[in-house]
Order: C-alpha cells, then structure tokens, then sequence
C-alpha cells in the first residue's frame, strides 16, 4: 500500500531543491536563464548567479516587466524561469501572465515562491492564497504545487522539457518526504499516498502530508480515507475525480483559498457530474496576521483539523 512517512529528519525546503536541480539542468542547457525582480536571496538563486551571471537577469521590484522579459527571452529561444514572490508574481503581472505568457503560449516557467501563508506575520499583502483561483482558468497554463522535495526536482526538470507556459508554486516552509513506492511525476495526475474506500482526501502542497496523518488517524478508528496528491491543479485529473468521487464523501485541503481553488475545482466538478458531500479545508478570504504555524490550527490545516473535516462529511454521506 502506498504510505507517507514523515520524520523530524525528512523535512526539507523545497527552493533548495529547486535551484540545485535548475543548476544542474543549466549546465547541459544553454537556453535556460532566470530572471528575477530582486529576488536573488529569496527565491535561492544564489549559487545559480555564481555559477552562470550570465545567465541571471534582475529587473528589480517591477514584476510586469519582470514577465515581459520572460516572454522576451522565449520568444528568442531561451528558456526563462521567472521567479518571484507568488504574492507578486501572480497578483501585479496577472495581465501580462494572461496575455503574453499564456494567451501567447510562450514558453515561459513561473515559480512563484514563498507561496500561500509562508510570510504569515507580513499578513495579507504577502499572503498568496488567490493565486489558484486567478491562473486556473488560465487554458494552457499547467499549475503544478509540489508536495516534497523529490516532486520539486522533478517538477523542475518537467518544466524544463515541456513546451509551454508553468506555473510551479513553492513554498518556504520545510515538508517531510512522502515515502510513496515506485513514485512517477506524471503532471495531470493525481497521485495515490493512502488507499481506502470511505471517503477521499485531496490535497496538494504543503497540506499532503498533513492529509496523511489525518488518513493514519482515521484508520485507528475503522475508516479507510484514500488520500490523493493533486499536485497539478491546471489540468484537472478527472478520472481521479470520477474515482473519488465514488467513495461518497470529499475533503479538499489547500494551503490557499478554498474559493476558485482545489476545492472550489472539485466542487465544481461534483456538483456538474457526480454530486457528492465537499468538505474544503483551507482559507475562506482574507487572513489576519500571524505565524504560519498559528494561521494553520486557526484554520484547520492540521491533521486533527483534516480528519474532523472527513468526520463532517462522512456524517453527510448518503
């Protein structure tokens, strides 16, 4: 059976990964560059501008450009990763990721960093929980959150090698490895990390593992939760909706908001195909301030919160 096992020891942060697999793709590569919008520090670009300065291009804090210069650079055969705060990469270029990115086609890869409440105490101006719900009806922009560190690199290197724009969501808070047997990074997948038939749980990012503690504490008491790792969230894997929605029951986790986002997608794909009971656990709008891990119990993004979301929607199961 599939299975998560995090470990004090397993929990790594995610932008790491991602750099050290972007260098290593960089060295065979010449086409890939980066740009940021005077984000070297935070988006780990570091020892890439070291390696290849190049190869790295700063625009400052002007993140409309910042995606122009994207498009710029695909459209000369270059492949760009632009990477910046997803607060701001997301919310002031949304136009420019509409138009010259998506609608264009181009072969642009967004990484929005720092992602959903990892600058919780900075409070809403940083928080980056709308970003599902602007760049999913975005057609051909492939929207992918990472789980770990593994699903990172492998993210990166799909970007790499996919023609077309991508979106890649990461955050800085450390996650535990999912230990999950002869794993496949098969972007508009839905990945199995718990089997079970009573009810699904349908997680992405930071909240996978989360779901998987939840599923653990639910099997203590009789009930098999499958747990599935929506890690792309633009393309929709339906046949995995289809399946879950089979079991009777849904909780839709996030660490984002639960309107236009995961859960508002299932919602949507239920209510249209198979109605069924949706418990989304997530953010309902604007946060207060506070530490990511406060903002997380308030809002039930804890595995005690997760598994009394699965008891609610069991209760509501025909």
């Amino acid at each position: 059976m599939a299975h998560a096992a995090p470990s004090a020891a397993g929990f790594q942060d995610c932008r790491n990964i991602w750099v050290s697999t972007l260098e290593q793709l960089a060295e065979s590569d010449l086409r890939i560059v980066a740009v940021v919008n005077d984000s070297i520090g935070s988006s780990k670009l570091n020892s890439f501008q070291k390696k290849f300065p190049d190869r790295i291009i700063n625009v400052g804090i002007a993140e409309q450009v910042l995606v122009g210069v994207g498009a710029g650079l695909a459209n000369g055969g270059r492949i760009p990763f632009v990477s910046a705060a997803s607060c701001f990469l997301t919310g002031r270029a949304l136009e420019q990721v509409k138009a010259d990115i998506a609608y264009a086609g181009f072969n642009v890869k967004l990484v929005g960093q720092s992602s959903g409440i990892a600058y919780g105490e900075l409070g809403a101006t940083h928080h980056s929980i709308e970003d599902f719900a602007w760049l999913r009806p975005l057609t051909n922009l492939t929207v992918i959150v990472p789980a770990d560190a593994w699903e990172t690199a492998e993210a990166v290197k799909w970007a790499a090698g996919h023609d077309g724009p991508v979106y890649l969501r990461l955050s800085r808070m450390p996650v535990p490895d999912l230990i999950i047997p002869n794993r496949q990074f098969r972007p508009g997948h839905a990945e199995t990390v718990r089997q079970g038939d009573d009810l699904t749980i349908i997680a992405c990012g930071t909240t996978v593992h989360l779901a998987a503690a939840a599923a653990d504490a639910l099997a203590a008491d009789g009930i098999a939760a499958r747990v599935l790792n929506f890690s792309t969230i633009n393309p929709l894997d339906e046949t995995a909706l289809h399946e879950a929605a089979a079991t009777g029951a849904i909780v839709t986790v996030e660490e984002a908001s639960i309107r236009g986002g995961l859960g508002g997608a299932v919602a949507e794909f239920t209510a249209a195909h198979k109605p069924v009971p949706v418990e989304r656990v997530g953010f309902p709008g604007f946060l207060p301030t506070g530490s990511v891990e406060w903002l997380f119990r308030e809002y039930g993004l804890t595995p005690e919160g997760i598994e009394a979301a699965a008891r609610r929607a069991l209760a509501r199961k025909a």
